[in-house]
């Protein structure tokens, strides 16, 4: 649903982007804004800065940037109106009701369309799981010991025998061929038409961090293949981007979370008071997932299945993490394959003591490399420690290596000097200790004009942002169709617009650019630091320079697009020269 920009504005303004971010980001004050670290990238030091003047973002490190509406989409992967919705709650506003007249239904947002299908199928699968037709379905939850009040908890349903079952009940709601088959609920071929991508499977709803549905993972009932089938990618499911159970998972207290491999092993976990579980759905864990457990947790414990498969799932997983800096450890289940047969078969007190031993990664690896020398044989022991070597080389802290240098040693009783031997000469091979470069010439790589144009404008933008005042020296001199491009142009009348009539708001011009990457460049028009101004004269310097620069990338400009056949064109190149002389020999500050 479209809403008016004063309803816009008016949710804008009730919700200060310092509180809104500060409930995900812990932001420390410097200067006149708060920096913390940016949850859009993994950064050891905080470059994501938060105006509460301009009611914006900017991270320096990744160029992530917008207002309160831009973060609360790009942090819960929400839509425009969702995320008006979400802070109009949250401010106690009212928002006008949706139209539900067949045309506005058809207007409304595709994505949001493709919700409502989704939670709609959830609803019949979960009431066909519960009806005579699910019965078999049933059978298999309760043989998995599942009581009712799980079932209901994660939504579990069933997709009974026939082939169009599904298809059928959309049509009567009102939903056409095409958009069951975009969410990926059916699919079409010219034998048997549009009919149900699940049947004979036993159904598991997946729910985004918000709640809402946006696909689902089907087991199938006997020896069908595939056993698992999930829903293919559509506009609202990415599996690379979402983690079964993570909608509730995201409010657990435990201060970690346990990574599993399956939808069953999850619901066994929360079922057995272990609402910290969840899992990938259907492909291997990948980075993009690992940056959404950073933003709840700073520790994953993996509880992969002990097999072979699982155990090099583990050990994907243990990259991951690291690559994104969380803390993790590793279940040990043997002599059980999973979780879930773990519990059922040990019992929840050993399996808390299991969290409580979970092995760190490095003796994890250390272990299955172990595992795979024969250490009876000399030759196959010692290429087994100088595997250890090899891997102790690649630990970059010096006081956490020694630490596993001597943990290792004692672990395997390798002499302690021999091993710590080892491993300098490993990490003198492999690049901890490098030599320095020196580079190969004194040429420094050429800079794009472009960029020296744009950042001026971008500081003009940033300063005027920050000062308003300055805005009747700066027009004297410049006006928006000196910008170089049209985005820069179009920030620039909109800037100039509401100084003028004293109604500016930064955070409000990010709504007039609907494209992500327009909006991040938007973004960082308004975010560009000025540095190196330390003295008034060097504020005056840095003032004219700005000011001269824009309005000579107006001039250039303006002899691009003049023809040389145009009437006005010597005239206006003769002027535009002559303002440029002018105002280099012309003193400007921005406090006269």
């Amino acid at each position: 649903m479209r809403y008016s920009d004063d309803i816009i504005e008016e949710v804008r303004s009730r919700n200060d982007i310092l509180d809104v971010v500060g409930q995900y980001v812990h932001l420390e004050k410097k200067g006149a804004n708060y920096f913390g670290l940016c949850p859009f990238h993994n950064e050891k030091s905080g470059s994501f800065s938060v105006s509460q003047s301009k009611q914006m973002f900017h991270c320096f490190g990744c160029g992530a940037g917008g207002n309160v509406f831009t973060f609360l989409m790009q942090y819960d992967s929400l839509t425009f109106p969702e995320a008006v919705q979400a802070l109009a709650e949250r401010a106690g506003i009212q928002l006008p009701e949706e139209d539900n007249s067949a045309g506005a239904r058809e207007d409304r947002n595709k994505r949001q369309l493709l919700f409502e299908i989704n939670k709609e199928a959830a609803t019949y699968y979960y009431h066909n799981l519960r009806s005579q037709r699910g019965a078999k379905g049933m059978e298999y939850f309760k043989g998995r010991q599942l009581t009712d009040e799980t079932m209901k908890r994660f939504g579990l349903g069933f997709a009974s025998m026939s082939s169009d079952e599904l298809v059928r009940h959309l049509r009567s709601k009102g939903y056409s061929d095409a958009l069951i088959i975009e969410a990926g609920l059916a699919s079409h071929d010219d034998k048997r038409g549009t009919h149900d991508k699940f049947w004979n499977r036993v159904m598991f709803p997946i729910q985004d961090a918000s709640q809402k549905v946006i696909g689902f993972g089907g087991r199938v009932m006997g020896t069908g293949e595939p056993k698992y089938l999930n829903s293919p990618e559509t506009p609202i499911f990415n599996k690379r981007r979402n983690l079964f159970g993570l909608n509730i998972a995201k409010n657990s207290k435990a201060g970690y979370m346990i990574l599993c491999e399956g939808y069953m092993d999850v619901i066994a976990m929360h079922q057995a008071g272990y609402d910290m579980a969840v899992a990938s759905l259907g492909t291997a864990f990948t980075a993009e997932q690992a940056m959404i457990l950073k933003r709840y947790t700073g520790e994953v414990i993996l509880a992969y299945d002990s097999d072979e498969p699982g155990t090099k799932a583990a050990l994907r997983g243990i990259e991951n993490l690291k690559e994104v800096d969380l803390k993790c450890k590793v279940l040990d289940l043997r002599p059980h394959k999973d979780p879930d047969e773990f519990i059922k078969n040990l019992g929840k007190e050993e399996f808390e003591k299991r969290i409580r031993n979970a092995e760190r990664p490095f003796f994890f690896e250390a272990r299955i490399m172990e595992s795979r020398h024969d250490m009876s044989d000399p030759e196959s022991k010692t290429e087994f420690y100088r595997g250890l070597a090899r891997k102790l080389s690649e630990i970059q802290d010096a006081f956490e290596r020694d630490s596993y240098i001597e943990a290792t040693a004692a672990r395997y009783n390798i002499p302690l000097e021999n091993l710590k031997k080892q491993v300098a000469e490993y990490a003198s091979m492999g690049g901890l200790i490098k030599p320095a470069t020196r580079p190969l010439s004194g040429i420094q790589p050429k800079k794009d004009p472009e960029d020296g144009v744009r950042k001026n404008q971008r500081l003009l933008l940033t300063w005027l942002t920050d000062e308003p005042q300055i805005f009747s020296k700066v027009k004297k001199w410049v006006t928006p169709e000196d910008f170089s491009d049209d985005l820069y142009r179009s920030v620039a009348r909109e800037l100039f617009s509401g100084l003028e009539s004293g109604s500016f708001s930064p955070a409000a011009v990010l709504d007039k650019f609907e494209d992500e990457e327009e909006h991040r460049q938007v973004a960082e028009m308004f975010n560009t630091n000025l540095v190196d101004i330390e003295t008034p004269e060097q504020r005056k310097k840095a003032f004219h320079d700005i000011i001269y620069g824009v309005r000579q990338a107006g001039y250039e400009r303006l002899k691009k697009t003049l023809k040389p056949d145009d009437p006005e064109y010597l005239m206006k190149t003769i002027q535009g020269k002559k303002d440029l002389e002018n105002l280099a020999h012309t003193p400007i500050s921005p406090d006269d």
